[in-house]
């Protein structure tokens, strides 16, 4: 793809990541500036969002991220296809590299949500002496993750492959179909939503039911010192 931004400035292709580093630059100076004192106003919340919503808009803003991959990824294989690139991965076509921006800077916003309202969310459920075993879990999560990352694309490229089959993931870019593995991880992805949905309905009623538990627990325990004052 063509990385020019100026007829006399290409951008090497390992420098895209400097995109990721200014959307967050820029997303959390707009997050914490703008939008947690205009949130609060609505919420009630300190920081704007509680950490369920901020992990459910994370969720959200990943699959439209996806979404944008595989659409990207069509009208650049076909373009590639049509200008008679198919045989040659490393050719030039006539698309702009700044089509990969979007998706890179929903990924960024949606990892900043979702990484930070887990964070949030682990810590609210275990007493300040175990904050390490918080950060514990966090980190276990996202080892484990990983991992099933590195499965899926294996599983992803031995089952396309079979038969003789040109694999999703093959080494000719133009010949494979990233678009369906990103169509995959974007169907995933909903899916993942959708049980983050299915669990914050329990995990309301359980909140719900333990604040008026504890409530009822202060209550009895402030009328207690009462009475034994007034004894």
């Amino acid at each position: 793809m063509d990385r020019h931004m100026f007829p006399e400035f290409e951008i090497p292709a390992g420098s895209f990541g400097v995109f990721t580093v200014l959307t967050l630059t820029i997303w959390v100076a707009l997050y914490d500036r703008a939008l947690v004192p205009l949130l609060s106003r609505y919420t009630g919340q300190p920081t704007g969002l509680s950490p369920v919503f901020r992990m459910g808009s994370g969720l959200i803003f990943s699959c439209v991220s996806m979404a944008i991959s595989a659409i990207t990824e069509t009208i650049r294989r076909n373009k590639a296809i049509d200008e008679g690139f198919k045989d040659d991965p490393k050719a030039v076509i006539n698309m702009s590299a700044m089509w990969f921006v979007p998706q890179f800077a929903l990924m960024v916003v949606a990892e900043a949500l979702n990484v930070v309202g887990q964070i949030e969310f682990i810590y609210t459920l275990f007493p300040k002496s175990m904050s390490s075993f918080s950060a514990a879990i966090y980190s276990v999560g996202l080892a484990v993750s990983s991992l099933i990352g590195s499965l899926l694309v294996s599983v992803v490229d031995g089952v396309t492959s079979a038969g003789g089959n040109t694999s999703w993931l093959s080494r000719n870019i133009n010949r494979d179909h990233l678009d369906y593995y990103y169509w995959l991880i974007t169907f995933l992805n909903i899916i993942n939503f959708l049980y983050f949905l299915f669990i914050c309905r329990f995990y309301e009623h359980h909140h719900d039911v333990k604040s008026s538990l504890l409530l009822e627990v202060e209550e009895e325990q402030s009328e207690n010192r009462l009475l034994n004052g007034a004894s």
